[in-house]
């Protein structure tokens, strides 16, 4: 075991916040945020969870001042903070998906192009990734940092913004339109490289992104079970889209079979007419809290 036997976190505050403790809650850690605090308890003696910005996160993991986190490609990027990216987190929850830092301008801006912002004033949040950007193409232009309503200030006060982005529809309401992606970022699990050499403090990392991401897995899928004249299973098969193979149990009448098998839950809709025709009976559907390759 590490001499130091806690591995501190980085939870993210704000807009990623409550997703987060619900996928803890979801992978099996009871994660209790007072609105007081920015320490979070959290059921397990061996962590220390810590709420920051994730603007923030990326620079004190590479410090080491906290051994892991979750946070942003965007603000890994930004910060250019020397972490290592252990898996991305992306999920079918608010603020889990992948978002888009879109370079945009007001609609009919005499600017349309990306070279034509050479020498303008963009303004922009994320500074040092719109200037890679910029440099990546050629373009030398005045980038501001932008304390908020980024959207807003184009024509008077920016000639172009570089803002992010999940729906548009912010975009839409202020009457821009982009010019091109800057970046499609979603949550990434980061660690500091020396706390990841620590065996201890990786089998600890490592066992619990194992259970993050299998509740991420197990999200949109179900368990659907039923029974099958044993003459009509291959009928029944042949409906059945699965996760990997599904499992077939003999029953206690040797004419019948249980079938049970994972599917994405979306598609359910659909397969359960389609397998009652094909001969199954007793069909349950079962959500998932956790599944795991």
């Amino acid at each position: 075991m590490s001499t130091d036997s806690r591995l501190r976190i980085g939870l993210p505050k704000g807009s990623l916040q409550d997703t987060t403790q619900k996928l803890f809650g979801r992978a099996g850690y009871n994660v209790r945020i007072s609105s007081r605090s920015y320490y979070p308890d959290i059921d397990d003696a061996e962590i220390e969870c810590v709420l920051m910005r994730p603007q923030e996160m990326a620079r004190y993991v590479a410090q080491g001042v906290i051994d892991c986190g979750i946070t942003g490609l965007d603000w890994c990027l930004e910060t250019g903070a020397d972490v290592e990216e252990l898996a991305d987190l992306r999920a079918p929850w608010p603020n889990y998906g992948p978002v888009r830092w879109v370079l945009a301008v007001k609609q009919g801006s005499p600017f349309q192009t990306v070279e034509a912002l050479e020498g303008k004033r963009i303004a922009a949040e994320a500074v040092g990734l719109t200037e890679r950007f910029l440099a990546d193409r050629g373009v030398s232009a005045s980038v501001e940092f932008s304390w908020g309503a980024t959207e807003v200030k184009p024509p008077l006060l920016a000639d172009a913004i570089v803002d992010v982005s999940e729906t548009g529809s912010s975009l839409r309401a202020n009457n821009l339109e982009v010019l091109e992606v800057v970046l499609v970022s979603t949550p990434r699990f980061i660690a500091n490289k020396e706390a990841y050499k620590d065996s201890w403090k990786r089998d600890k990392m490592d066992r619990m992104l194992m259970l993050l991401q299998s509740a991420i897995a197990a999200a949109t899928r179900v368990c659907l079970a039923m029974n099958v004249p044993r003459d009509r299973l291959d009928d029944v098969l042949a409906v059945l889209p699965s996760l990997g193979t599904p499992t077939i149990s003999t029953l206690a009448d040797e004419s019948w079979v249980d079938v049970t098998a994972v599917v994405e839950e979306k598609t359910v809709r659909d397969l359960l007419p389609q397998l009652k025709d094909a001969g199954a009976r007793g069909i349950i559907e079962t959500p998932l809290n956790k599944l795991i390759d």
